[in-house]
């Protein structure tokens, strides 16, 4: 779903400790994040990665009929497209999972592959390699300034899976405790955690479980031993309503497959409603007693709901997010042969005057949809089976319920906002068989803080003051904003390099707590921007910062050069001990590579002279190009002190 915008990740610890080796401090004390000594050669990176970013290969010998190409051992399986278009029925077999328990197809199983190899490139290839590319090319960045193997850690997982059958099945949240404690001995220090979209739900779910492990009164110091900063790209906190519209209709995310195909693949995963929209004013029992006292025998998450959550309307969301138009006939009616669409369906449904049905997110999430279209869809009842057994059932917690704010450290959360976002759906039968009985009629979407509809229908909602990612909802993206404390220090500045003469500042503003926060700040229609929300007073020894990037796209973030610019200037902020404030200053942006360098045609130069001359190298082809900056990075780099 985002496999791209894990090379953000690498990228930055790349940067960061090429950094350490050019100022050569081994020593490096960090009064701002809490008074504890960080050594910078000691850190380490895990990269948990999102949603369909992990290889997945055969463990099978599969003979596939008229076809020259079968699945072996070890093989391709996620993602081989030529075996997608060659053998598409083996590619099922092998990717497919029973939806009730989650066992493999008789006659082909998939499972993970390890370490970065599982997500450099998910399908190699002369044409496909570039495409499918994910880290690949940071990691030629890190081989060629001698970056150790040992100093960046991939944990990939089986993401077809739902939390506690990772557990059950692969023991992973087993192997990523030992992960941490296996890099502290290695390297001598914590780790920073680097989590994207469907990644954040998985380290959510691994804190939970670690609290089960652990003795309480030592679940924090482990992690304040094992972990110094957590940063959450893109993660879809309250969900996603894309995965609505993948449950019903099905979402190719660009595969060659049709949509039938798509949502019966999808359908089958354990991990299909794992990023299901929910309300924030829902939250489950806190079964960490139960563990104690009642055992470890199955149970349900007592579902408990605020008040406000029936006095206001679609569940604290821009909209509802699903209408759906349902027939009057009910059973087995409702899936006719073939043969009988054509003259039948259609004057069933006419006949039978369709009712309309609008359910919010609370009602998406705890079942009340799926039952209501259970005599009408054939997966109904097995994706209620999924969400009562894998997430209302789940021993450590119901995945479907408001987080909030870990007990770490020190938390960054990075999201795009602005760009147009689904939040709402109408569906209709479609006069077809199953899986393709459903038809999306028209799409809600949330665009800078308005709605409007695809049909051009007026909408009725609450609109958010912005917009989300084009994936993922403003609302859900941002309630990260509720672990800010009371008071919050907000900074607006441009994304592109600046002198300060457009920065914005606003110091010690009020938040109440469990709401959003609104900058009182202008905008230049023309400037994009980034808008920092910091709190280090709150909690003491702990920091949690919120990063708002303008037209940031979910799946390319990634390819934001501003996004590294600032974790890398944060990270080095945070090892160097003349540090004096708790975040890095924003007061200016200058080149910091000689990328950032270019030529000014108005004034004959090279733009920024004060940190980039021209110097022409052979091979240069263009101005531009002779564009380097005039002194090292690290130089540059105490600016931001």
């Amino acid at each position: 779903m985002e496999q791209s915008m894990c090379r953000l990740f690498v990228a930055v610890i790349l940067l960061l400790i090429v950094f350490a080796h050019q100022i050569g401090r081994s020593d490096g004390s960090v009064s701002s994040s809490g008074g504890s000594d960080l050594d910078y050669s000691k850190l380490s990176g895990i990269i948990i990665p999102g949603f369909a970013s992990t290889q997945l290969r055969a463990w099978s010998v599969l003979d596939c009929p008229y076809s020259p190409l079968d699945f072996n051992p070890l093989d391709l399986v996620w993602l081989d497209t030529t075996k997608l278009l060659s053998a598409v029925n083996c590619w099922l077999k092998c990717m497919l999972l029973d939806s009730y328990n989650q066992t493999d197809h008789p006659e082909c199983k998939s499972r993970p592959d390890s370490g970065l190899s599982a997500i450099t490139e998910l399908d190699p290839g002369y044409i496909t390699g570039p495409l499918s590319s994910v880290w690949k090319e940071w990691l030629k960045w890190c081989i060629e300034f001698g970056i150790e193997a040992n100093a960046i850690v991939a944990v990939p997982y089986d993401w077809r899976l739902s939390a506690s059958m990772l557990e059950e099945r692969d023991l992973y949240f087993h192997k990523l405790k030992l992960i941490f404690e296996t890099v502290l001995k290695l390297r001598g220090g914590p780790s920073l955690v680097f989590a994207h979209s469907l990644g954040n739900n998985v380290f959510r779910y691994f804190l939970e479980w670690l609290k089960l492990e652990i003795a309480p009164k030592h679940y924090i110091r482990w992690l304040d031993e094992h972990i110094h900063a957590y940063f959450a790209v893109g993660a879809p906190l309250l969900g996603a309503t894309e995965t609505v519209k993948a449950t019903l209709s099905g979402f190719t995310s660009g595969l060659p497959i049709a949509e039938g195909t798509a949502r019966l693949l999808y359908n089958s995963f354990g991990s299909s409603l794992w990023l299901m929209p929910f309300s924030k004013n829902c939250k489950a029992d806190n079964v960490y007693w139960k563990h104690f006292f009642d055992g470890k025998g199955d149970h349900l998450h007592t579902h408990h709901c605020d008040d406000v959550e029936f006095q206001s309307n679609y569940s604290s969301w821009p909209t509802d997010i699903i209408n759906i138009e349902v027939p009057s006939i009910r059973g087995s009616d409702a899936y006719p042969p073939m043969s009988e669409v054509s003259q039948d369906l259609t004057l069933n449904i006419e006949c039978g005057k369709p009712i309309q049905l609008a359910f919010s997110a609370r009602e998406v999430s705890d079942g009340t949809f799926f039952k209501a279209i259970e005599d009408f869809d054939q997966d109904s009842e097995r994706l209620l089976h999924l969400l009562r057994k894998y997430y209302q059932g789940d021993p450590v917690l119901n995945p479907l319920t408001p987080w909030e704010r870990p007990p770490l450290k020190n938390i960054f959360c990075i999201y795009g906002i602005d760009m147009k976002t689904e939040v709402g759906y109408y569906f209709a039968p479609s006069g077809k068989p199953y899986p393709d009985n459903w038809i999306e009629t028209d799409v809600v979407y949330e665009h800078e803080g308005t709605l409007f509809s695809r049909s051009g229908n007026s909408v009725n909602g609450n609109p958010g003051v912005s917009s989300g990612d084009e994936t993922v909802p403003y609302n859900s993206l941002s309630w990260c904003k509720t672990w800010l404390g009371s008071k919050v220090n907000i900074t607006r500045a441009p994304q592109l390099e600046h002198d300060g003469s457009d920065l914005q500042v606003k110091l010690d503003v009020d938040h109440i707590h469990g709401e959003d926060i609104i900058p009182n700040m202008s905008r230049s229609p023309r400037v994009k921007y980034i808008t920092y929300y910091e709190d280090s007073e709150s909690i003491p020894g702990r920091r949690t910062a919120v990063w708002e990037i303008d037209k940031a796209n979910h799946r390319n973030i990634v390819r934001s050069p501003v996004l590294m610019r600032e974790l890398w200037l944060q990270m080095w902020h945070d090892i160097h001990p003349d540090a004096k404030s708790k975040f890095v200053t924003k007061a200016k942006r200058g080149p910091l590579r000689d990328v950032d360098c270019y030529w000014d045609y108005a004034k004959a130069r090279c733009a920024w002279p004060e940190y980039c001359e021209y110097r022409y190298v052979f091979g240069d082809v263009h101005l531009g190009q002779s564009c380097r900056l005039k002194n090292k990075s690290a130089d540059l780099l105490l600016h931001y002190l």
